[in-house]
């Protein structure tokens, strides 16, 4: 994959390659100048407009990424990422490994909650970004675990 920088002031100015499985992402990059994008198919949830499944896996496994976003609905201390359908945590779990690092974006109230399917360990996610005003009672047993917080 490509590296990819930009200037804080001049958010056009990223060049990257952006591979996704969300074909709501693929669309909003559509009119980006710099960015090539990288589709991956598979059968559509439409809960989450993500592609999932075997087709979405096996094109995956092709792929090395600098930096993964990952979505969830949980982010618990102890029992880990989760996500509400068992494909989508599948098909996370492989981005994941195939990153170089994960960073995870939560809303507070995704944060100490559990989904029925488990993506993995909170580790699994190096970083994980949360809103500028998140109690902190919420991100310290992720920062105990060894995870970065941000606020944004």
């Amino acid at each position: 994959m490509k590296k990819w920088s930009f200037s804080v002031t001049d958010p056009r100015s990223l060049s990257a390659t952006v591979v996704t499985h969300s074909p709501t992402i693929a669309v909003a990059l559509v009119e980006h100048p710099s960015i090539e994008v990288i589709v991956i198919g598979g059968r559509l949830y439409k809960h989450s407009i993500v592609t999932v499944g075997a087709a979405a896996i096996e094109a995956m496994s092709h792929i090395h990424a600098d930096i993964y976003f990952m979505g969830v609905t949980g982010v618990h201390p102890t029992a880990g990422l989760s996500t509400g359908d068992l494909e989508e945590a599948y098909v996370k779990r492989a981005l994941a490994a195939r990153s170089a690092e994960t960073v995870v974006l939560a809303s507070k109230e995704k944060l100490n909650a559990a989904s029925a399917y488990s993506i993995g360990e909170v580790t699994l996610a190096q970083t994980i970004v949360v809103e500028r005003s998140t109690d902190a009672a919420l991100t310290e047993p992720l920062e105990a675990a060894g995870v970065t917080v941000v606020r944004a």
